[in-house]
């Protein structure tokens, strides 16, 4: 799936939606980087953070892998916390993958 503005939007509103019920750093997403050629930057501010991404020729799974980071670093989270807030987001962004041999389901 190619993706586009509206994708991002919506994928942030869910994001910041899931950062408030866990109590988290909010960050704003935009796109895209003021920095020419880079994919994701995080620019820290008082009190909060911007994460921006390119989204324009990518695929969309890649900007939704970048916002996600994006959130796990502007809040300083390390493992476990950050795998588990990771694992969570691509659920409430409704990225999902049945494992064939296995029957159960993972995050995509």
């Amino acid at each position: 799936m190619e993706s586009n503005t509206v994708n991002f939007a919506h994928a942030a509103r869910t994001m910041a939606h899931e950062a408030r019920l866990r109590g988290l750093l909010v960050p704003g997403f935009r796109c895209p980087p003021r920095v020419l050629g880079v994919d994701r930057s995080l620019r820290r501010w008082d009190g909060g953070a911007t994460v921006a991404v390119r989204v324009k020729g990518r695929p969309w799974v890649a900007v939704v892998a970048d916002m996600i980071e994006g959130m796990v670093v502007a809040n300083q989270l390390v493992p476990p916390v950050a795998d588990r807030l990771r694992a969570e987001m691509w659920l409430a962004l409704g990225f999902v993958a049945q494992d064939s041999e296995s029957g159960q389901t993972k995050v995509a």
